[in-house]
């Protein structure tokens, strides 16, 4: 029987109680025994690899070293030094139980997808051609793989030609969305490979399209939302002259027969099992008061599930400002969630960004045994229980109302700097918004907004 790994655990101080808890428990359930070496340093955060090589005493037995995760330079200088495996451990100790849970990373194939996501240019025709390439670049960046022109009604708009010409020079896919046979021309003429939107009203100039441009697709909708008869007449139509074409049954808002559009889905694959689908997710994320992160993974599971392999979405109101990312992210969970029959759940966690997907405490016992041992003026800050914890070697003070714990904080210590103060104030305002959201608060770090996390400079040191 081969020996368990003996793990070293560099720390400080002030972390080292709470540190030697936390692998108590997760050491005998993650297959290691642990050792802390505790320097001669208050604060972990404040070392670097070349003072722990000067402080660190190292047993024969250890098998690798983890350092704190704010430890600057470069671990592989301690490991030459002591011929162990050196690596950081995450920033917060109370990530360890996850950090090591997940330490071969996501799933195997994790990341992979099969659902297209056409990202719309609304209101093309009005913007300049550098604003269409940067609004493409933009998309592309967000995980788009076709850029779809939007244009207006009352066309026909005269640069589109050279719009998709453009944009197929920098290396996008372009659809168009017109009901203007001259525009559709010129666009398919430069390079367009994709037609949005074609019924009875249009249905013949597909068959024209497709002798001109055998490379192109339509997709398919209904005359009205409801009419699925004369959805079924222009697939005869198009089926019959050869052209290619993906089905759209059109999802309608809340409110507008939301309920019956994703029934008649359900109907389109009964009838057509195996046609391409598109659905445009707009009419949802744009017209719906709710964050947008949340509805574009409940549409990309239907879409999983239902084998609809193509999305149009856009980001034009606030709340919806990054969906073309979000459904990009998505439909890789989705994905791994239907293929795998799993939960999506503690997969995507750059999908959580309203609030953490744990929240994390030191407890009172934990946060009074700190107070006991910190001899220094350094402030402390924690945010749990609803309330802001500050405290040093002279204070320990807590309350829910941080101008109220800042009078105290003023009180204790009169000569507080300016500067000093306005860290103190940006500090209270991420641990109120932290209480507020249930968020994980953590001095001198970022709180967590998922994919759109912003890493935050430490100013404390």
């Amino acid at each position: 029987m081969s020996e368990p790994r003996r793990l070293l655990f560099v720390t400080g101080k002030l972390a080292e109680p709470a540190l030697r808890r936390t692998l108590a428990e997760l050491a005998p359930r993650a297959g290691f025994e642990a050792e802390v070496a505790v320097l001669p340093i208050t604060v972990a955060a404040l070392m670097t690899v070349d003072w722990i090589r000067r402080h660190l005493t190292m047993p024969d037995h250890i098998s690798e070293i983890v350092l704190p995760g704010l430890c600057k330079g470069d671990p592989g200088e301690l490991a030459a030094a002591t011929q162990r495996p050196t690596r950081l451990g995450p920033k917060d100790l109370r990530d360890l139980p996850e950090f090591f849970g997940k330490a071969s990373g996501l799933p195997t194939g994790y990341g992979d997808f099969d659902i297209e996501i056409l990202a719309e240019i609304n209101h093309a025709p009005r913007k300049s051609l550098d604003q269409i390439l940067t609004e493409a670049r933009h998309y592309r960046d967000s995980g788009a793989d076709l850029i779809d022109l939007g244009c207006d009604p009352g066309g026909p708009w005269p640069d589109v030609g050279e719009a998709v010409k453009a944009l197929r020079d920098q290396g996008h896919r372009v659809s168009i969305d017109s009901f203007d046979s001259l525009e559709v021309e010129a666009a398919l003429a430069n390079g367009a490979e994709l037609v949005l939107s074609v019924n009875s009203t249009n249905v013949a100039d597909a068959r024209r399209w497709h002798e001109a441009f055998p490379q192109v697709q339509v997709v398919a909708i209904p005359d009205t939302p409801s009419d699925l008869d004369s959805l079924h007449r222009t697939i005869d139509v198009l089926t019959s002259a050869g052209v290619r074409f993906r089905i759209d049954p059109i999802l309608e808002p809340i409110a507008f027969g939301f309920a019956a559009s994703l029934g008649r889905y359900l109907e389109i694959r009964r009838r057509y099992p195996n046609a391409e689908m598109l659905m445009g997710i707009g009419n949802l994320t744009e017209l719906t008061d709710a964050d947008s992160a949340g509805i574009n993974v409940l549409l990309a599971g239907f879409c999983q599930e239902l084998g609809i392999r193509s999305v149009l979405t856009t980001e034009v109101i606030n709340w919806a400002r990054s969906s073309v990312a979000e459904f990009d992210l998505a439909r890789r969970l989705v994905y791994h969630a239907v293929k795998e029959k799993v939960p999506p759940k503690r997969l995507e966690p750059g999908l959580v960004m309203l609030r953490d997907p744990k929240v994390y405490e030191e407890g009172t016992e934990s946060l009074a045994e700190l107070a006991r041992r910190i001899t220094d003026r350094n402030y402390r800050i924690f945010a749990e229980r609803g309330e802001i914890h500050v405290l040093n070697g002279q204070i320990y003070l807590k309350g829910r109302d941080p101008f109220e714990v800042f009078t105290h904080m003023v009180i204790a210590d009169p000569k507080l700097d300016v500067s000093h103060a306005f860290y103190l104030g940006y500090e209270f305002a991420k641990a109120v918004t932290a209480i507020t959201l249930g968020k994980n608060y953590t001095q001198d770090q970022a709180l967590r907004w998922g994919f759109l996390t912003v890493p935050e400079v430490s100013h404390r040191t």
